[in-house]
């Protein structure tokens, strides 16, 4: 099978982390549990210079490497590749982000599986082609069968394809999110992750 997964709060605890940059930077004092929105500006009330600089802040390297996994993800995804599927992270981090990304990954034993930057968000002012980087095109290329996301901003990437089973990673900004059919499945962990794709 080919498999889909996306990188924060899949596989790594960025918001939790997040949560805690706002309060040291700003004072902006929500907890995890209350992160309402994927958009973490609207979620702490951040002017455009105060999100830019946070932002430029959560992506740094060392800050990078430090996020914490979340708990089955790297168990989960090696199984799913020495079972022989194909396994691709597909995050939204800018492309300066990658060979952090990429060694956080390899520290937490995913070295074999596949990264990918595609700027899901708008969020980079250029783009940068590499053997790394999707641009829309690329990606719309590939075929899926199961896809790991927690962003309900994400999901229209999957409109192309119609048998996907999208397994979506419990989150508090998904909540309330409306699922687009009955392929879009809640799961609270990567056990239930697991036992969703079947696999």
């Amino acid at each position: 099978m080919n498999i889909y997964v996306d990188f924060d709060d899949c596989l790594c605890e960025t918001a939790r982390h997040f949560s805690v940059l706002a309060a040291d930077l700003f004072g902006k004092n929500i907890p995890y549990d209350d992160i309402n929105f994927f958009d973490l500006q609207r979620s702490f009330s951040l002017t455009d210079e105060q999100y830019e600089y946070m932002m430029k802040e959560g992506h740094k390297p060392e800050v990078l490497l430090s996020y914490k996994e979340t708990p089955g993800a790297s168990e989960t995804v090696n199984r799913w590749f020495c079972q022989g599927h194909d396994v691709c992270i597909i995050t939204g981090r800018p492309y300066s982000s990658y060979e952090p990304s990429r060694k956080w990954l390899d520290l937490h034993g995913m070295e074999n599986v596949k990264l990918y930057c595609l700027d899901k968000y708008g969020r980079d002012g250029f783009y940068k082609k590499s053997s790394y980087s999707l641009d829309l095109d690329d990606y719309y290329r590939m075929h899926f069968d199961v896809a790991v996301e927690d962003s309900p901003h994400a999901f229209r990437f999957f409109d192309h394809l119609p048998e996907l089973k999208v397994l979506v990673y419990d989150r508090p900004w998904n909540k309330n999110a409306d699922f687009p059919g009955d392929n879009y499945i809640r799961c609270k962990d990567w056990k239930a992750v697991s036992a969703a794709a079947g696999i």
